[in-house]
């Protein structure tokens, strides 16, 4: 296993291969902790998580929180709307009250990009010994879904090639792919262990200036498609994202309708990818609209109750590695 190095967590763009098989050997130590009966380890004990949520969140914020508390560190949790950035404290000030309430480890979530970078710059500044989690950070990245992300298919194929499980494999990743933060996480972790990703979205969610930028950018492991046919295509498994309203500033697509009639995966539609597909997405889902609700509900299919689960043990396994090797 590799010797952990890294004490911010803020991008998936550094990660090795070995790094990544350090996190998911940690991972699932830890989902064989949560099956016991007691599922609470000392690891973490005597340490403080601040989790700052800026934007809101359900399944991050709460599994950070539960991440925590199962290996036996206190929480502090902060909301913006009703914290003293309605005052006029600023972001930074916030950060460094944590500081000094004694929080070691601080996840962070904000609408706007690299607000988690600018406060573990700061916290290296102050030498305050305080490890940052980028929780999700505007359309820039979200770490660790991607990893869970890659647990959940890790748990899935590892049996059979522990340290080589995407080689070879044909991932579909389809939707809002301009507005995601989810699928710049996934770009990094699912080409670097060896997946071919095509993407699929409509022009104005997937235009020719950002093919250029995934060109410069990632893996030449993508393929860009602006029908989904292709895509799905032979494909091993199917990603399909949440449609961002709350981040289209123009009228980027007719309607939600026209969307799943062109995009949206359906049983029929599943139909051209390996029998044996397997879909994931990383909530919450517009039923309906990116998938169909039957498909969504069908354990044969769908992975995306093993997502939430994998979150548990990858936050923890995160949280582990930072807090034990600070």
């Amino acid at each position: 296993m590799t010797t952990w190095t890294k004490r911010h967590i803020l991008s998936l763009e550094t990660f090795t291969p070995e790094e990544y098989e350090t996190l998911l050997e940690t991972a699932d130590q830890f989902r064989e902790v949560l099956s016991r009966r007691t599922k609470k380890v000392p690891a973490l004990q005597g340490q403080v998580v601040a989790n700052l949520f800026f934007e809101p969140s359900t399944r991050t914020r709460s599994s950070f929180e539960l991440a925590s508390k199962r290996l036996s560190a206190d929480t502090l949790n902060f909301t913006g709307s009703s914290s003293s950035l309605t005052k006029g404290e600023t972001i930074l000030d916030t950060a460094k009250t944590y500081v000094a309430m004694g929080a070691n480890i601080m996840v962070i979530r904000h609408r706007q990009a690299g607000v988690p970078h600018t406060i573990a710059a700061e916290m290296d500044r102050l030498e305050a010994n305080v490890s940052v989690f980028n929780a999700g950070d505007g359309q820039h990245e979200h770490p660790s879904q991607g990893l869970l992300d890659l647990f959940t298919l890790y748990q899935l194929l590892a049996p059979a090639s522990p340290h080589q499980f995407l080689q070879g494999k044909k991932i579909a990743l389809v939707g809002d792919i301009l507005h995601s933060r989810v699928a710049r996480s996934n770009l990094y972790s699912l080409t670097t262990m060896g997946a071919t990703v095509h993407l699929a979205a409509p022009p104005t969610l997937l235009p020719k200036t950002f093919q250029a930028f995934l060109n410069e950018s990632f893996s030449k492991q993508l393929v860009c498609h602006w029908e989904i046919e292709p895509a799905l295509k032979d494909a091993d498994f199917i990603m399909t994202l949440r449609l961002q309203k709350e981040r289209m500033t123009d009228h980027l697509l007719p309607s939600l309708r026209e969307y799943h009639q062109y995009f949206g995966i359906t049983r029929h539609r599943a139909l051209l990818a390996q029998d044996n597909v397997k879909i994931l997405h990383p909530g919450p889902v517009n039923r309906g609209v990116e998938i169909s609700s039957d498909l969504m509900d069908d354990p044969e299919f769908s992975l995306i109750s093993q997502q939430v689960t994998s979150g548990v043990a990858v936050r923890m396994a995160l949280l582990y590695l930072i807090g034990t090797s600070r």
